[in-house]
């Protein structure tokens, strides 16, 4: 039920007002002053006010201001005894959804406070929206265990908060943009946009215009102004995805926004200021590619004030598991199937994959998987031929079973290595195995 509060020193007004609203369904409060009114709001969740513009402790006008500055989803419809367009504007200015005269505009009541309401459930619906967006992005929806993947989320964590350009760095597939949109919901520009744009999807001129925008005329097709993604991202952030395929002399132009925080549309002469905070990442080794030519030197110290990097899945075994049934349970959903679980050899198979598309790759695995499979359970027989190839060569044809001492041995082998940051030395060490050994089972296990 939708409740409305009425505020006004005259009773008899209030218990009028309330009849006539508490006849349409609607729940009524009502108060007599700003005080008590402010108390009613702190104690119950409120739609819409109802508020006389002269109260014995102030002024309905400043009330609003108040009401609408600590409940922003409420909306206030002032009731004033003498109308006048300066109050009236005041009002509107402060945050109220309307000004009426009483007694003179009584029967438009009813009609307004519909109005009001319309509103408020559009307000709420955008919050939930927003918090359901919130929580899809956090840095609690990436999945993970791993030492390695827990490094990384402490250090985008520390940087989230700041304007800081941050440089992702990794494997195709191993989640940059997950990573760049968490690092952006936990900033204080998380109510702003956040625009990504791959930059390998572009030749250099549809990038440049992608990115800065163009005016008409600037180039054939140009039929009229057109705003670039980093005016669309202004106070948010611009994810540039494969920032290393950019073109050397367009690298020169992002430059200087960079650091003048001013872009020129393509074709225009005159800059514009933009307040946009800049995410990039790549999978190449931007160093190379700088002692090759083809990436500014400059431009690289700009991108990489704090670079992170993400570790390919193969270097993160632990993580499979659970990679894996948060597929499972999306693609289920998906296509409307019940399954819920998966095989142990299932499991182990993906385990021993090398996953050279990391976490993109293992998210095909699975859908194609849901869609084979006929019962509740993941089967070996649902994975690419591939996978079940190499299985097959690993354990002379037979699916490791999760039991087997060789299928422990690897995982093991795979976990001290983890935890060494891959150093063979150190991890021969802490196995108590000499280093010839252990290069020896990397070998019969397909391990880096």
């Amino acid at each position: 039920m939708k409740r409305i509060l009425i505020v006004d020193d005259e009773e008899k007004l209030r218990s009028l007002l309330a009849r006539i609203i508490s006849l349409d369904g609607f729940e009524v409060l009502q108060s007599a002053d700003c005080k008590s009114a402010l108390k009613t709001l702190e104690l119950r969740e409120v739609d819409v006010v109802l508020c006389d513009v002269k109260l014995p402790d102030g002024s309905g006008l400043d009330l609003a201001k108040k009401i609408k500055e600590r409940f922003n989803q409420c909306e206030i419809i002032l009731l004033t005894a003498f109308g006048n367009i300066p109050d009236g504007v005041q009002a509107i200015k402060n945050g109220a959804f309307d000004y009426i005269t009483k007694g003179d505009d009584n029967n438009k009541i009813l009609p307004l406070l519909y109005r009001a309401l319309e509103k408020v459930e559009l307000a709420k619906r955008v919050q939930k929206l927003e918090l359901q967006l919130a929580a899809k992005h956090s840095f609690d929806n990436i999945i993970g265990k791993s030492k390695q993947i827990k490094e990384v989320i402490d250090l985008a964590k520390k940087v989230a908060p700041t304007d800081t350009t941050v440089l992702l760095t990794g494997e195709t597939g191993t989640g940059k943009e997950v990573f760049a949109q968490a690092i952006h919901q936990e900033s204080n520009r998380q109510k702003f946009p956040f625009v990504a744009i791959n930059c390998s999807a572009f030749s250099k001129e549809l990038l440049e215009s992608e990115m800065f925008g163009h005016v008409i005329g600037a180039f054939t097709g140009a039929v009229k102004d057109q705003k670039g993604l980093f005016e669309e991202a202004d106070k948010g952030t611009i994810f540039l995805d494969e920032i290393g395929e950019m073109a050397i002399d367009l690298q020169a132009k992002l430059l200087r926004t960079l650091e003048t925080g001013e872009l020129f549309r393509v074709g225009e002469s005159k800059p514009k200021k933009v307040n946009v905070r800049v995410i990039a990442a790549t999978n190449r080794d931007l160093q190379k590619e700088i002692a090759s030519g083809n990436f500014r030197q400059d431009l690289f110290y700009r991108i990489s004030v704090f670079q992170i990097h993400l570790p390919p899945l193969r270097e993160r075994v632990v993580d499979i598991e659970a990679l894996a049934f948060h597929f499972l349970k999306m693609f289920a959903v998906k296509t409307n199937k019940k399954i819920s679980s998966a095989s142990n050899e299932y499991i182990e198979s993906l385990k021993q994959h090398s996953w050279n598309g990391n976490s993109r790759e293992l998210k095909n695995v699975i859908e194609r998987s849901v869609i084979l499979t006929e019962g509740d359970t993941l089967e070996t027989n649902t994975l690419p031929v591939e996978i079940i190839n190499n299985v097959a060569q690993f354990t002379g044809g037979k699916p490791m079973s999760a039991f087997t001492l060789a299928s422990a041995e690897k995982i093991h082998i795979q976990k001290v290595l983890n935890y060494t940051n891959g150093n063979k030395t150190k991890t021969a060490e802490l196995l108590n195995i000499a280093l010839t050994t252990l290069y020896r089972k990397l070998a019969d296990y397909n391990l880096d």
